[in-house]
């Protein structure tokens, strides 16, 4: 099994249980931020990523996460966020943690050792040809991970691998490779420190271009959010207000008629008609908004 990096020791570690707390930290942060750096030299292939799972969800295919240990967490975070963010269908979001909820109230590492519930958890899901499937793992050789991959790849899913270890089975055969080749971590073998920084801010990424191709931002604002609770329901006022040039009670009322669909909203005010107008202007701009406000200029 390969280990790599993930498993060094940290030139930073020698005496660390001896220094002042403050100094201790100033340790811990510095690794963070060597940690985080690494993600510039991964763009280009989370770029490919974003497009490859971009595709899959207009195609109408899904976008499964998977992952085991801390890995699966920040898959599973990620997952979580875009329903409510980018407003994707929650069914079209596929969340395959090692251990499933057992994990959640106890993150035993057997479970990321179990090669065969990897392959059960992919069949179970019916990953097919339309999916594409992000499979993190910090040494890019957990068994349940490169199950999960395998499977995925041999019933002609998109495959994009995210791992610390250049040079990992994870990246056999995928379709993006994203290397996060992190330093060793001050603690050991502690991949939910720089390893998973790099990786959830390898993710944020990944998921805010996937919405972006979409149609799901427009200069910066979340246009296609669920607006389920009272902050998000005031944020999609705002969001309409800045986009439409009009007051938040004008954007309220907009937001009323289009049933609370931000996009619709924006062009309501613009002259749409009425929401099945607007509906069909989104739809014959692949749901970007800004192609649709062409539309009514």
């Amino acid at each position: 099994m390969a280990t790599g990096e993930t498993e060094g020791r940290h030139r930073s570690a020698a005496g660390l249980d001896e220094l002042r707390p403050v100094d201790v930290l100033k340790v811990l942060a510095d690794a963070q931020k060597a940690a985080a750096a690494v993600v510039d030299a991964a763009l280009a292939d989370i770029a490919t990523a974003a497009r490859l799972a971009a595709d899959a969800l207009s195609a109408g295919g899904r976008l499964v996460y998977a992952g085991a240990g801390s890995s699966g967490l920040m898959a599973m975070a990620d997952a979580l966020e875009l329903p409510g963010t980018y407003g994707i269908a929650r069914e079209r979001i596929v969340i395959l943690l090692a251990g499933g909820m057992a994990s959640l109230e106890d993150l035993a590492g057997g479970f990321e050792d179990d090669r065969a519930q990897g392959a059960a958890d992919a069949e179970a899901a019916a990953i097919g040809a339309k999916d594409c499937v992000v499979v993190v793992s910090a040494s890019g050789s957990t068994p349940y991970a490169v199950a999960v991959a395998e499977y995925g790849r041999a019933r002609g899913a998109r495959l994009v691998a995210l791992a610390n270890n250049p040079g990992a089975p994870l990246f056999s055969g995928a379709d993006a490779s994203i290397v996060l080749a992190t330093p060793p971590e001050v603690v050991s073998g502690s991949t939910r420190m720089g390893a998973g920084t790099a990786q959830k801010i390898a993710l944020n990424l990944f998921s805010t271009l996937v919405g972006i191709h979409l149609g799901h931002v427009h200069d910066g604002h979340m246009v296609n959010l669920k607006a389920d609770n009272i902050k998000l329901r005031g944020r999609a006022a705002r969001i309409v207000s800045d986009i439409a040039g009009v007051d938040f009670d004008e954007a309220e009322r907009l937001l009323a008629r289009s049933g609370g669909s931000v996009k619709t909203a924006v062009l309501l005010a613009a002259g749409a008609a009425d929401s099945r107008a607007a509906a069909a202007a989104l739809e014959r701009s692949g749901q970007s908004l800004r192609r649709a406000l062409e539309t009514f200029g």
